[in-house]
């Protein structure tokens, strides 16, 4: 393929190969703690960052991330006093920030051509600053599980076994909370606000149809991330269409798939 010539293409496919690992440590934790919609709530709160930083001057990917952890960690010590639900609180974070965002970009003299690329994604256009950070933020994440990986997986199914274990599950709680808040912002440049949780959830919803190991359903995701990132480069090459948008439909039809061939394996 010729395509395979242009460094631009050449960072996309790195880009998802290195996105593919990031999100199938986190959105496996995610997936089997089920904290899908407080995974959603941050990612539309980060918009209000990305607002900030559009209008402040300030690099939009650093201010959504400052923006998306506040918002988590805003979201569990909210929901942690019984006065107010998780959801509601979720919903309050997540109103807040699209909120910002809108009145900032609205106050924001002048075009802003790359405000497309953050609601909707396109990971053709990542440069070498947003490799790095996506190479920086997999191996440090990728270490800690490999470290606390007993840990994280005892929080993940049961976090009150894990406090009678006396586990520090706050500390953990607080500190996952903070790497999914960063791996959504990581992520943005591939398929946008519109598309993140997409990344985080539907490999690992994959992967769980075939296995129940916390270990398996990590390697599983990855595999199938990185897939569903090829498939879907392919097919908006092919058909001309935006390539984040095409990732995420490529991953649901293979999920569609992997359903159909389960439920007939079990007919």
């Amino acid at each position: 393929m010729d395509i395979l010539q242009y460094t631009f293409f050449q960072n996309a496919l790195l880009g998802a190969f290195l996105a593919s690992i990031l999100c199938g440590f986190i959105g496996t934790y995610i997936v089997t703690r089920r904290l899908v919609f407080i995974s959603g709530g941050i990612t539309h709160a980060s918009f209000g960052g990305i607002g900030i930083g559009v209008f402040t001057g300030i690099n939009p990917i650093l201010s959504a991330m400052a923006f998306a952890i506040l918002s988590a960690f805003g979201v569990q010590w909210i929901s942690r006093n019984k006065d107010v639900r998780r959801d509601s609180a979720i919903a309050m974070f997540w109103t807040l920030g699209m909120s910002v965002g809108i009145i900032c970009c609205f106050l924001t003299p002048g075009f802003m051509p790359d405000l497309p690329s953050f609601l909707f994604g396109s990971i053709l256009a990542i440069d070498s600053a947003d490799l790095w950070l996506l190479a920086g933020l997999t191996a440090v994440v990728a270490l800690l599980f490999t470290i606390l990986l007993r840990p994280i997986q005892s929080i993940a199914f049961d976090s009150t076994f894990a406090r009678s274990q006396h586990l520090p599950v706050c500390l953990l709680e607080y500190l996952l909370m903070t790497l999914i808040a960063m791996t959504i912002v990581a992520t943005l440049k591939l398929v946008g606000i519109v598309l993140a949780i997409s990344l985080l959830t539907i490999p690992q919803m994959t992967a769980n149809l075939f296995t129940f190991s916390y270990k398996r359903m990590i390697a599983l995701s990855i595999i199938l991330g990185w897939i569903d990132c090829l498939l879907g480069l392919y097919a908006s090459y092919l058909l001309n269409v935006p390539s984040g948008a095409t990732i995420i439909f490529v991953s649901i039809i293979i999920f569609a798939i992997a359903k159909v061939i389960k439920l007939e394996v079990r007919s």
